[in-house]
C-alpha cells in the first residue's frame, strides 16, 4: 500500500466515522424549546463539532491502524473476496508454458 492510498483509506474511514458520530447526542431547538422563527424545531442548537471531530479523529486512527494492518500483512486478500471465481488461478513460481 502506497502513501496515497493510505491517505485515501484514512480520509474515507474518518468521513464515515463523523457521519457516524455527528447526530449523537445533538440538542435540537425543539429539545430545549427555543425554536427560532423561520427555523425547523430539529434545527441543530448544540453541536460540539469540535469536540464530534477530535473523537472522530482518534477512533479513525485506530480503526486505520487495524485495517492497514490487515492490508500489509495479507491476511485478508484481494482473492479471498473472489466469491464468484471470477480471477484468474494465481501463478505459481514452478509451472512453465513449454
Amino acid at each position: 500500500m502506497g502513501v496515497t492510498s493510505a491517505l485515501v483509506l484514512f480520509a474515507v474511514i474518518w468521513s464515515l466515522m463523523f457521519l457516524i458520530i455527528l447526530p449523537i447526542r445533538v440538542k435540537t431547538q425543539g429539545d430545549l424549546g427555543e425554536i427560532v422563527p423561520g427555523t425547523h424545531a430539529g434545527a441543530p442548537e448544540v453541536h460540539n463539532i469540535g469536540k464530534k471531530a477530535k473523537i472522530t479523529t482518534v477512533l479513525s486512527l485506530i480503526l486505520w491502524a487495524i485495517i492497514t494492518t490487515i492490508i500489509l500483512s495479507e491476511v485478508i486478500t484481494v482473492r479471498d473476496l473472489d466469491w464468484f471465481g471470477r480471477m484468474a488461478p494465481e501463478a505459481t513460481g514452478g509451472e512453465t508454458d513449454g
